[in-house]
């Protein structure tokens, strides 16, 4: 802003006018901002004594702590000034730079200009690499840089080298001001603006000494940027042919406003100017070696912005060169995050508070620009911060409406990283192709059956083996009954009917035909009778010598020794040392270490009413077995292990000798609701209905239409070797 008014239009007022009119000037420039405006004097004889003599003046000068900051206009005669600015004290240097007549007009040494604005920065504590026009970056004297010592000071020296602008990029520093080789030393001090309000370098100073700077308002709005501001400047050829190596053009460039900067050190810089609604809020560079910063105070957008503000598709990139990148490809609607991947995603699902999600802060602050989009394209980088990105941005804008790019390997079978990469070795329209044929983003527990074509492809060629069940080892039961890993077999008869020793029995036939392995949480049985069941029935014959044994001679030592290591390698006992008794989850941890160290494919639990069933008062005994139920099932499925699980009926009335029904058990009718298999084990003990050696296995539910049906098998029980044979083996 000029202030053209009496000082310009009335260069002959006498003395006392011309101070009164200077007077009113500086006050209007003082509420305007003396950095903004400029004082066209059309007589500069009467200055010095004017800024000696003012009161309104110096009080101005000294309550605002401003530089008086005056060009000498060449529109009238120049006085020689030496003679007034010792008279009156100015400053001591001012006689250095003293102005010349030279044809009426004033005229300036260039080798003083240097060296006065030199000394005058210098003595402010602003220490360049050169004193010539252009651009620099250096320390900030006040702020020092902060904990990092960054050169946060920006410093341009005008054209003509008169004049010096200088400005703090720190968002808790922000000094400003201008500096000039003509300045009065006693009243050049410099203007520091911290974001919403003013303080003098001096005050500053002090403020620092004593604390912290306290802030005048609670809530300072963010710095405005231009790149004028900013000393940004058009990209080199070097940097447009750097670009175009990575396949960026030069329109490509210019739309996204992409500049260079050149830093103190003389190393250049790419500027990618975050804008929002046109304007520059923020600044992101990239320097060599490739190390990235941004503007002290400036916003966190996403880049390219502007490009998303009424579209229903959205693609997002790690990086703004992949930006460019898909714009390269045809997809304008393509924003870069900020602030780059983090090196894995956040373990806890529930999201953070807004205030306290700074990472991210960047999505809230664009919040309204997703509200309308229906498809989110996440194109991170193949690589694990990468994948973590991906994760965050889809928990933070709904994993419902995200879809993941899976980026393609090169013609040399090398795993391409990014969209660049893919632009550069394999083209625009393979580019363009990988962003079709982007996939829907995974959501826990919710898949599309393409995930599992190939499970479906095996199960129909039957390449797993046991598609169909796996053989008990009876040919009659097999007709009804097969044994399928992943599922839950319910077992139940009443007491002393041979429940456990028909168990036992298919345990060895697996172990026999399938090689199969167990883990056994057997509570009825000590463990050297169940030794002694599962030998009898591996080694087919008995134990010990007794009337059981009906004259067949027992195993020898060598068998026992036998038996003994066949136990060890192919049993795992789960068993409670503690007097409380084992719950469900107990039980299943210590199988699911056995699956891990051992391998095992089938888990025995027998019985149920010997595990603990304490359960909250307001759980009522039917939803606590749904409850169990579904944690075995899920155990079962999970790692592809059979489960059987023993249950007894209750207490019948009036018995008969009938064999029992599912629904008979005792607890709930989940029992048959969610089992996969329920088996009734009944033995016969009426002479008169038949053999007393004969067991009944009713199979009274089949889920798995393709292992079994309903219907009854009659087995042979051996007392001697507690084996179980077929009909026809007898």
């Amino acid at each position: 802003m000029v202030l053209a008014g009496q000082l310009a239009a009335q260069p002959v007022y006498q003395f006392r006018a011309q101070r009164i009119a200077l007077s009113k000037s500086f006050m209007l420039a003082s509420h305007i901002g003396f950095f903004r405006c400029a004082a066209v004097l059309a007589d500069t004889s009467w200055l010095s004594d004017s800024l000696a003599s003012s009161t309104s003046i110096r009080k101005c000068l000294q309550d605002r702590s401003w530089s008086v900051f005056l060009k000498p206009p060449a529109i009238a005669r120049a006085q020689v000034w030496k003679h007034r600015e010792r008279r009156h004290g100015l400053n001591s240097s001012f006689s250095n730079h003293a102005l010349e007549p030279s044809n009426g007009l004033p005229s300036y040494s260039p080798s003083s200009l240097a060296c006065g604005l030199k000394e005058v920065l210098e003595n402010s504590r602003i220490k360049l690499s050169n004193y010539v026009p252009g651009q620099y970056r250096t320390l900030c004297p006040w702020c020092e840089g902060g904990s990092t010592r960054e050169k946060s000071l920006a410093v341009r020296i005008s054209d003509d080298g008169l004049k010096a602008v200088y400005l703090c990029h720190r968002g808790k520093c922000g000094a400003v001001g201008f500096k000039w080789p003509f300045e009065s030393e006693s009243k050049a001090e410099n203007v520091s603006v911290n974001n919403s309000h003013v303080i003098s370098a001096s005050r500053k100073s002090d403020i620092r000494e004593n604390g912290a700077v306290r802030h005048q308002h609670t809530t300072t709005p963010p710095p405005s940027f231009t790149a004028d501001h900013l000393g940004l400047t058009p990209l080199s050829q070097e940097l447009v042919s750097y670009f175009q190596n990575r396949c960026i053009t030069l329109v490509t460039l210019k739309r996204n406003g992409v500049m260079q900067l050149v830093r103190s050190n003389n190393q250049v810089a790419i500027a990618f100017p975050l804008k929002q609604d046109g304007k520059i809020v923020n600044c992101k560079y990239r320097g060599t070696p490739k190390h990235f910063w941004q503007e002290k105070g400036g916003e966190k957008v996403l880049y390219g912005l502007d490009d998303i503000k009424t579209v229903k598709e959205i693609i997002i990139v790690e990086g703004e060169i992949d930006k460019l990148s898909m714009e390269e490809a045809g997809f304008l609607n393509c924003v870069s995050v900020p602030d780059g991947a983090p090196p894995k995603a956040s373990p806890d699902d529930n999201l953070p508070p807004i205030q306290e999600d700074k990472k991210y802060g960047y999505l809230w602050a664009c919040k309204d620009y997703f509200e309308k989009v229906t498809r989110i394209v996440l194109a991170t980088d193949a690589d694990d911060p990468g994948s973590a990105l991906a994760e965050e941005l889809a928990r933070r804008l709904g994993r419902e409406r995200c879809w993941r790019v899976k980026w393609p390997k090169s013609e040399d079978g090398k795993q391409l990283k990014d969209a660049n990469e893919v632009l550069v070795r394999l083209g625009k329209e393979a580019l363009k192709a990988v962003v079709e044929k982007s996939e829907l983003y995974p959501i826990r527990g919710l898949f599309p059956f393409s995930n599992f074509y190939k499970e479906i492809d095996d199960y129909y060629h039957l390449r797993l083996g046991n598609e169909c069940g796996v053989s008990t080892g009876w040919v009659g039961l097999d007709e009804f009954y097969k044994v399928v890993p992943g599922e839950l077999t319910i077992i139940t008869g009443v007491p002393n009917s041979g429940k456990s020793e028909w168990i036992d029995a298919l345990m060895c036939n697996l172990n026999s035909s399938k090689s199969w392995t167990f883990a056994l949480c057997s509570m009825e049985n000590k463990v050297r009778e169940h030794a002694r069941k599962l030998l009898e029935k591996h080694l087919k014959k008995p134990f010990f010598d007794a009337l059981y044994s009906n004259s067949v001679p027992r195993m020898t030592r060598e068998d026992l020794e036998c038996g003994k290591k066949w136990l060890n390698d192919n049993f795992f006992l789960i068993r409670c040392e503690d007097d409380e008794l084992p719950s469900v989850d107990w039980v299943l941890n210590l199988a699911k270490a056995a699956v891990l160290r051992h391998g095992i494919r089938g888990l025995v639990i027998d019985p149920y009413n010997e595990l603990d069933h304490q359960r909250p008062n307001n759980q009522t005994e039917t939803e606590y077995v749904s409850q169990i139920l579904t944690k075995v099932k899920r155990f079962a499925q999970h790692h592809d292990c059979h489960v059987w699980f023993v249950a007894h009926p209750k207490q019948l009335q009036i018995w008969r000798g009938q064999a029992p029904n599912l629904y008979d058990i005792s607890g709930s009718a989940h029992f048959i609701n969610k089992c996969d298999n329920g088996l009734v084990i009944h033995r016969n003990r009426d002479a008169d209905a038949g053999p007393l050696d004969e067991v009944k296995v009713l199979v009274r539910k089949v889920r798995n239409k393709a292992a079994g049906t309903i219907g009854d098998a009659i087995l042979h029980y051996d007392r001697v070797t507690g084996a179980y044979f077929d009909v026809e083996q007898i």
